[in-house]
């Protein structure tokens, strides 16, 4: 199976799993809307994952799914396994990092790369 297409349904699970845990989040702390503010809340920190996500993962799709449709060099497809794994890198330290309002170096990763692999593979689609 093609690499992009892999990582275009890792991105779908990662958005569709984000969502579930959102619901599991407002069930287990009793909240149908809204959360707490706090950068340490559960439910804040799955909601920004998973709002993270869904700003990215389209797009990125989109750019994975033409590359996959039409021959892509080595280095598209390298581009397109660090933008997956960046977009991982960003939610789970979202969900995981001590605090929403203290950096950590997997979101500073996961954002950085996201932004790279975005532009170079945007760069990539206008060359191609």
């Amino acid at each position: 199976m093609n690499v992009a297409i892999i990582c275009t349904a890792l991105l779908g699970l990662l958005l569709f799993g984000l969502g579930l845990n959102v619901s599991l989040q407002r069930r287990s702390n009793r909240r149908s809307i809204g959360y707490d503010p706090s950068p340490t809340d559960p439910v804040h920190r799955a909601v920004r994952a998973h709002a993270n996500t869904a700003e990215y993962a389209p797009f990125f799709a989109v750019l994975f799914l033409w590359f996959a449709a039409h021959p892509a060099p080595l280095w598209i497809t390298a581009t397109i396994v660090i933008a997956t794994l960046a977009r991982f890198s960003l939610a789970a330290s979202l969900l995981w990092g001590k605090s929403l309002n203290r950096p950590n170096p997997a979101r500073f990763a996961g954002a950085l790369f996201t932004y790279l692999s975005g532009l170079v593979l945007a760069v990539g689609l206008m060359v191609a």
